[in-house]
């Protein structure tokens, strides 16, 4: 049986960029990086080294040729914060997109997109 969520995929375009972006704009961390040698990249993120789920970037166009049939498209995950007004004033400040803060009947979200325009949710827990 399955009892908790590993890693989530993330297929992009340019892997380093991504992943500079969640590491200096949202203070992730890069848990893995590895190479096959034969094109298959990925570097894994995480928000600290002990989370137990990370985001693996892939590289969206070597998917794509090795799984012709494989959907690439962006997974829609929440992000949990303390201090949603205070994450959104510091990425705002950093020139990520961010969206107006809503309220929802289990809590306030915002919404923000990475650098090639991959949107992302966070709510406050």
């Amino acid at each position: 049986m399955i009892n908790k969520i590993g890693q989530i995929m993330v297929y992009v375009n340019d892997q380093d960029a991504i992943a500079k972006f969640w590491t200096e704009k949202l203070g992730f961390i890069i848990k893995a990086e590895e190479d096959n040698g034969q094109g298959m990249r990925w570097i894994e993120i995480a928000p600290s080294i002990d989370s137990e789920t990370s985001i693996v970037l892939h590289n969206k166009e070597f998917v794509a040729k090795m799984s012709p049939g494989l959907h690439l498209g962006t997974p829609s995950l929440m992000f949990y914060s303390d201090n949603l007004e205070e994450l959104r004033s510091d990425l705002s400040k950093k020139n990520v997109v961010v969206g107006e803060i809503v309220n929802m009947p289990s809590g306030k979200v915002f919404n923000f997109a990475d650098d090639e325009e991959n949107y992302f949710a966070v709510m406050e827990r």
